[in-house]
């Protein structure tokens, strides 16, 4: 199969979703794979990386498009990029479909078979590629609350980890799972005062085992949404379901009971938002202000951090992209239900639920698609 990686286009991507490691693998196992002429340069690649093992360097994006079989990538593929998907041609990388309808019938007109990284699943049911990335949004995340929380930056003014005779920031994430976790690891770390919402017993009980008086849990209600935003300096939205919209948990009314200058940040952007009025930003532009309240929704979070985010996602991503590509997408699909469950689109119909739901559209089962 000819694997292609073209160059990230999104606004300050850096990531690249092939790394010289991933794309010698692939040419070991007898595949050829073309790469953009400096699609790893953000994440620190070098083209001649790629060329020391096998892989072809290309000019331009056109050419990867129209020439390879299989198209792996990071974000979803932007305008000008779906313009160039057709029927026949397998698309791998994170697509984020249920808050998108634009993109989704772009790819249902392309024929691409697209599996989206977020919705592949594991036997012990979670998301392993978009694990490693939730993970480094969820570390990222109270790192840039603080730089907003600066009141330099419009933000309160008020430190982490406080000082000798004041008191620390307060901070309210919402959702036990990865990126939640691992936001109040750092934000706790930083000195924080951190409560986790969750509503899972079982989730919390997990937490409390792991990180005991590190930071605290509690039931996610609407009552104690409402009292711990109006406490926080800031709020970390990490709630997720998966390859669905995510809920609003807090609206727009509420922002009135907050501290003025406190910080919501929005690590679940890339699926609508958690916060009423969350809307996608970027790293050029990353916070705006509504009702008193600063409000950090960057959609690539962890593009700020390229090298470390591509490493993790190409370890992660590896064993599928090969099985694809080895395989076929519709053997290996036949014989991991976990990677068939990326499947999103495949010629012309939508084949995840979850996405037809939040965007009143019909789906063909998985399944019957793979007989197309």
């Amino acid at each position: 199969m000819r694997i292609g990686c073209p160059k990230e286009i999104k606004t300050r991507e850096y990531r690249v979703g092939l790394t010289p490691r991933a794309a010698e693998e692939a040419i070991a196992s007898g595949h050829e794979v073309v790469i953009e002429r400096d699609a790893g340069a953000g994440a620190g690649f070098a083209d001649a990386a790629y060329e020391a093992v096998g892989a072809n360097i290309v000019d331009t994006a056109e050419e990867v498009f129209a020439t390879a079989e299989m198209i792996v990538k990071v974000k979803e593929p932007q305008t000008e990029e779906r313009k160039r998907l057709r029927a026949g041609q397998v698309l791998f990388t994170y697509l984020h479909l249920a808050p998108d309808p634009d993109q989704t019938r772009d790819l249902l007109e392309s024929g691409v078979t697209a599996i989206a990284y977020e919705t592949v699943t594991d036997g012990a049911g979670g998301l392993p590629l978009l694990a490693p990335m939730s993970e480094v949004a969820g570390r990222l995340a109270p790192q840039m609350g603080a730089w907003a929380l600066q009141k330099a930056n419009g933000g309160r003014g008020v430190l982490m980890g406080g000082v000798p005779g004041v008191g620390p920031a307060k901070v309210a994430v919402l959702g036990g799972g990865v990126v939640g976790t691992q936001a109040a690891r750092i934000a706790a770390g930083m000195g924080a005062e951190v409560t986790v919402l969750d509503l899972s017993l079982a989730r919390m009980r997990q937490l409390d085992d792991l990180f005991g008086r590190e930071f605290r849990t509690r039931y996610s209600t609407r009552g104690a949404v409402s009292e711990l935003i109006a406490e926080a300096d800031m709020v970390i939205g990490a709630v997720l379901i998966p390859g669905a919209a995510a809920p609003k948990l807090v609206r727009r009314a509420q922002l009135a009971e907050m501290q003025p200058g406190a910080v919501l940040v929005d690590v679940a952007i890339d699926q609508g938002g958690c916060f009423e009025t969350s809307k996608p930003t970027t790293h050029d532009d990353p916070i705006y202000e509504v009702d008193g309240i600063l409000h950090y929704c960057v959609a690539n979070m962890p593009g700020a951090v390229a090298r470390t985010a591509t490493i993790a996602l190409g370890n992660a991503t590896m064993p599928f992209m090969l099985a694809l590509a080895n395989k076929g997408w519709r053997q290996a699909c036949e014989d991991d239900p976990h990677l068939l469950a990326g499947l999103n689109t495949h010629s012309g119909k939508l084949t995840y639920a979850a996405v037809g739901r939040a965007l009143g559209l019909d789906v063909l089962s998985p399944r019957l698609a793979l007989k197309l």
